[in-house]
């Protein structure tokens, strides 16, 4: 049986294991601004996904990938060495996308909220087409008389 607690402690220490070793054990002058931003561990703590953010442009994110796709073996060594758990979970890194989906959305919102003003406007100087009776009514009857 798993232990879901466990995991998410694990987890969060991983968190700080790697955020740490980013600074000691890398010490290549191209790894950007990169931000642990959560860890997630599977239920038998054999596997770690290590989701990170990288401030800068899109070729500062491809680098700093790169490196640390390249020393994910030296981070895993050091995580192994403050663990105190029996095997230490493979690591997987993954750039977090929350961010940058959130600053969409938000430009989004901003957008509709820009297009609903606009509606309003409209709709407060709007007026009728035609009559103000649009429906045709019967001419009245003369009298023969």
């Amino acid at each position: 049986m798993a232990d879901v607690a466990r995991a998410r402690r694990l987890a969060e220490r991983i968190k700080v294991l790697v955020a740490e070793s980013l600074d000691r054990v890398i010490k290549d002058p191209d790894l950007g601004l990169v931000t642990i931003t959560d860890v997630r561990v599977t239920p038998d703590l054999s596997h770690a996904t290590v989701f990170y953010s990288v401030y800068g442009s899109a070729e500062d994110i491809t680098r700093s990938t790169e490196i640390m796709t390249k020393n994910t073996g030296r981070i895993r060594g050091e995580v192994g060495r403050h663990l105190q758990i029996r095997v230490t979970p493979t690591l997987e890194f993954l750039v977090d996308e929350v961010p940058t989906t959130a600053a969409h959305l938000s430009e989004l919102l901003a957008e509709a909220n820009r297009r609903d003003a606009e509606v309003a406007r409209l709709a407060a100087e709007a007026k009728y087409a035609g009559e103000a009776n649009p429906y045709k009514e019967p001419k009245p009857e003369e009298d023969e008389d």
